[in-house]
């Protein structure tokens, strides 16, 4: 590393439709690890995967069948950004320490909300289209 200052700048790609294919391949990679060392993901993905196929078939308008989708992708996003702070937490050091535990926590909480917003979502949606008709 010559230049620190532009060390950044150095790696960052140049444009254009290599940067496409390099980013989809990073995307890839990132999907892979959380499904070979994330637990959490894996059980997410064995409930949200069958859920987001079956989001599309539930007899309600498309905007209605695209939020159902969507609050279940919205998971495994929180879930991806929760498993690099743990990952990036752990790699700083895996020393206990309250400051590494409140980015552990907060990160969890973040997963929880996401998923009481997709319950919320699937059981508005669902009990419009079912639960007047009990």
């Amino acid at each position: 590393m010559s230049d620190p200052e532009n060390y950044g700048q150095q790696m960052k790609s140049k444009g254009g439709m290599s940067r496409v294919f390099k980013a989809l391949g990073y995307t890839w990679d990132g999907l892979k690890a959380a499904a070979q060392h994330e637990e959490a993901f894996k059980q997410e993905l064995i409930i949200i995967v069958p859920l987001s196929i079956a989001a599309w078939f539930v007899p309600v308008p498309i905007l209605e069948r695209a939020l159902l989708f969507s609050v279940l992708q919205l998971i495994l996003i929180v879930e991806l950004i929760n498993s690099a702070i743990e990952a990036n937490t752990d790699h700083i050091s895996l020393e206990r320490h309250p400051l590494a535990k409140r980015a552990k926590d907060m990160g969890s909480a973040a997963v929880f909300l996401a998923i009481v917003i997709a319950a919320a979502c699937w059981i508005c949606v669902l009990w419009q289209k079912y639960g007047s008709h009990v």
